[in-house]
């Protein structure tokens, strides 16, 4: 059922990609960059099927993304503030021994914290691979609003989810320009 929400919202963008004056085209793509799911590479991909220039698309997706990105970090990582506070986040490292981005499925298995799938996924890339492997990977895994936002939750500095985040928003756009672009070359 989810797949098919997707799948009508893709192809919503794309109907609306084709009505709208060209000049918008990037406001657009931008707008579809930002929703989980369809990301930078779903909007690149949108922008290119629909004509656009490929850089242009990208750029516009890479645009849309990371700006909603940047405001969940920034969001998220204010209300972990906010709500765990600088002395009762050094109280619970103490207690606990690992902050809370360190704590692995398997530690909150012994804890006795059940973590959900989706969390536990991320745990374990988490526990592997760090922030630029959660970055880097996750969005073959969730989409990277979801990512960024439990980097945030988990304690991770702002800047250093955002720098990661980035670079894999501009990686998955620029392989979804490529692909997609090389492959309407060898239809046509």
């Amino acid at each position: 059922m989810a797949n098919g929400i997707i799948l009508g919202v893709f192809q919503n963008f794309q109907e609306l990609v084709q009505q709208v004056p060209e000049f918008v085209h990037p406001l657009i793509l931008a707008a579809a960059g930002a929703v989980p799911f369809i990301e930078g590479e779903g909007a690149t991909t949108i922008g290119v099927l629909g004509g656009i220039n490929p850089l242009a698309a990208a750029l516009a997706g890479f645009a849309g993304n990371l700006l909603c990105v940047v405001l969940l970090v920034l969001l998220g990582s204010g209300t972990r503030g906010a709500v765990v506070g600088h002395r009762g986040r050094r109280e619970r490292s103490r207690r606990e021994g690992l902050s809370e981005a360190e704590l692995t499925a398997e530690d909150a298995e012994r804890a006795g914290v059940t973590l959900s799938p989706r969390r536990a996924k991320f745990q374990r890339v988490f526990s592997r691979w760090g922030v630029p492997g959660v970055s880097l990977l996750g969005p073959a895994l969730l989409p990277t609003q979801f990512t960024a936002t439990m980097l945030a939750g988990a304690g991770v500095a702002p800047r250093r989810i955002i720098f990661w985040q980035a670079i894999a928003i501009a990686g998955w756009t620029s392989i979804a320009a490529l692909l997609i672009s090389y492959i309407l070359s060898t239809v046509q």
